[in-house]
């Protein structure tokens, strides 16, 4: 669909009526005329999605591809080809990318191992970013990527798109402004799947079709196995950072929004590679994390991985428990508000209805969601908005499930800086706190 087209459909008809809630236009102050020129930097998946999305917003434009398969780049500029008229330049080295001059922003959509040095490289270059969640592999290169963005003034947001919904902002203002929980103490997340086994990786040549070089970048060098590309990395600590980043932020990140807190004081985590074995996944398929917050407040998330079994009625979403009820969010624009007797007391559904599953990895939230994000970093760019998720905010929720990786891996009960969310009195956990680098490609401020 062209953007002269996707004007005229309901989508952005529902966009509009999204953003004038928002409080800001689709257009800008200054549009037409005002045209972002966009990288997108892996576009197998998720990243194809934001392309395709992007490229509908007026004002926007994908002027760059950047991946290192080629199967990828094909299905980039597919998406984008139904999108705009002006046929994506493809640049393979996001080292070269960003050497041009002639692009305003980077979405970076890679592995997890690429987002913080990909965008702490953009940042220096002069691009403003996009990163999907989590924005960093491990907290030391999370703080790297604060500093870049503000040594460099650029708007860095990461993808935490439920900041951007309309229903969700309506909601945060009922409970942090109106109180109608009175103080919400405890906050609990969840997020079900039914994933299969990704087998034992068997040693193989290395496909004509991609740079494996550049597809490992930062991370220091493995032997290609067939089973890691596309997806299954996330399962591997080396590249992935387990479910509860891949998907766990977004709920934590909403409790965190929702019950004004920072950084713990405590964490724990218990679970494990439990519903199968004999298999390459490393991180855990079931687990639990718990996060303690001083002002007498805690916060749970429960993962699994490989088993369908909803909570709540949904396989993804929070909880907020208060002095005086509860709200309830079943993974969608959508809450509802519940006495201490458990009677409704209000529900709010909805506007659009996308017909995505919570659990879809391309975009549980659908095109209409997706792009209300989108547009809020455009017009921040533009000078028009203010970012509902920018980098401070989208790393210290990241960190929640950051360090209940940490709490996993080493088997320990974290007690952390409420100031800072640093790991106190432990150098074992602290070892995780960072990671090594293929020499050459450290990130750096």
């Amino acid at each position: 669909m062209k953007r002269r087209d996707f004007i005229k459909t309901g989508s952005v008809a529902g966009l509009g009526a999204g953003l004038t809630i928002l409080n800001f236009p689709v257009f800008g102050k200054n549009a037409p005329s005002n045209k972002l020129i966009l990288g997108v930097m892996g576009v197998n998946s998720r990243g194809n999605w934001l392309a395709q999305c992007a490229a509908k917003l007026p004002g926007a434009e994908i002027g760059y591809i950047c991946d290192v398969e080629d199967s990828a780049i094909a299905k980039g500029l597919k998406a984008v080809a139904g999108a705009q008229d002006r046929k994506p330049t493809v640049i393979k080295d996001i080292r070269k990318l960003l050497e041009r001059s002639d692009f305003d922003a980077l979405f970076v959509a890679t592995p997890d191992h690429w987002h913080a040095p990909a965008a702490i490289m953009a940042t220096a270059a002069g691009k403003h970013v996009y990163v999907e969640k989590p924005c960093a592999h491990n907290p030391a290169e999370g703080e790297l990527l604060l500093a870049a963005a503000k040594k460099y003034s650029r708007h860095v947001q990461m993808g935490s798109q439920r900041r951007s919904w309309p229903n969700m902002q309506q909601a945060i203002k009922e409970v942090k402004e109106q109180h109608v929980l009175g103080k919400v103490y405890y906050g609990k997340s969840w997020y079900v799947n039914n994933r299969q086994p990704i087998g034992a990786g068997k040693k193989i040549a290395v496909p004509g079709t991609l740079d494996w070089d550049l597809w490992q970048g930062p991370a220091p060098r493995r032997d290609y196995l067939d089973n890691i590309v596309h997806y299954n990395w996330h399962w591997r600590w080396h590249w992935g950072t387990s479910e509860t980043c891949n998907n766990g932020t977004h709920e934590l990140d909403c409790l965190r929004w929702f019950m004004n807190v920072e950084y713990p004081t405590k964490v724990t985590s218990a679970g494990g590679r439990y519903a199968y074995s004999g298999d390459d996944w490393e991180t855990p398929d079931t687990q639990t994390l718990n996060f303690e917050f001083e002002g007498g407040k805690a916060i749970s998330w429960e993962g699994r991985s490989c088993s369908p079994f909803s909570l709540e009625g949904s396989d993804r979403g929070f909880v907020l428990y208060g002095e005086n009820g509860s709200l309830y969010n079943t993974g969608g624009d959508s809450y509802k508000i519940t006495d201490l007797k458990g009677k409704v007391v209000k529900e709010v559904k909805q506007a659009t209805n996308t017909g995505q599953s919570v659990t879809n990895t391309v975009s549980p939230a659908g095109e209409y969601y997706d792009a209300i994000h989108i547009n809020n970093f455009l017009e921040s760019i533009r000078g028009n908005a203010t970012l509902n998720a920018e980098i401070n905010i989208g790393y210290r929720s990241a960190l929640l499930p950051l360090l209940g990786n940490i709490a996993q891996r080493t088997g320990r009960i974290l007690h952390t800086d409420p100031s800072s969310g640093h790991i106190l009195h432990d150098e074992e956990a602290m070892k995780l706190w960072r990671r090594e680098y293929e020499k050459g490609w450290e990130p750096k401020v």
